[in-house]
């Protein structure tokens, strides 16, 4: 990915998270992060419970963007205050180690049934962690409709 200081276009922007890995947790919980994500999530990144019971992966800036943004609407909002209790008690801090291992909490294991296979996908903002026969099988369902859904989800884009 290009260095957003050598493109005064990208200045500001957050870093684009692509791709789909497949890197082991070890037997102490530890997960490798694949070199490129790494670099692009930076030093500090949160781990949270993410929806469809996968773990979110975020950069700490990320991280607090949304967190701010849902606790604007929280105070009078019932959903919003349910949402903000269950996504910041199951948030955790994480640095990687010097061999860019990243320790994935117990709580969050179990939450997303991590096991040795999991698979590691960039969207956009944020990576997620999947259980490898969750991934699979919410990509086979997903894949069925992906081009029937592209027009109410896109907006008009030329390709």
């Amino acid at each position: 990915m290009p260095d957003p200081a050598q493109n005064p276009a990208m200045a500001g922007m957050p870093p684009l998270l692509l791709g789909t890995y497949t890197p082991k947790i070890d037997a102490k919980g530890r997960l490798a992060l694949p070199a490129k994500l790494r670099g692009q999530l930076g030093p500090g990144m949160v781990m949270a419970r993410g929806q469809e019971r996968c773990v979110y992966l975020l950069p700490q800036s990320e991280f607090r963007r949304i967190a701010m943004q849902i606790q604007r609407t929280s105070m009078g909002n019932k959903a919003a205050r349910d949402y903000l209790r269950v996504f910041l008690s199951g948030a955790v801090d994480q640095e990687p180690d010097k061999q860019g291992r990243i320790l994935v909490p117990q709580m969050l294991r179990d939450y997303a049934n991590l096991g040795t296979d999991v698979v590691v996908i960039g969207v956009g903002t944020r990576a997620e962690i999947w259980n490898s026969k969750a991934w699979e099988e919410y990509l086979a369902a997903q894949e069925q409709g992906y081009s029937d859904i592209a027009d109410d989800v896109l907006p008009v884009v030329e390709f």
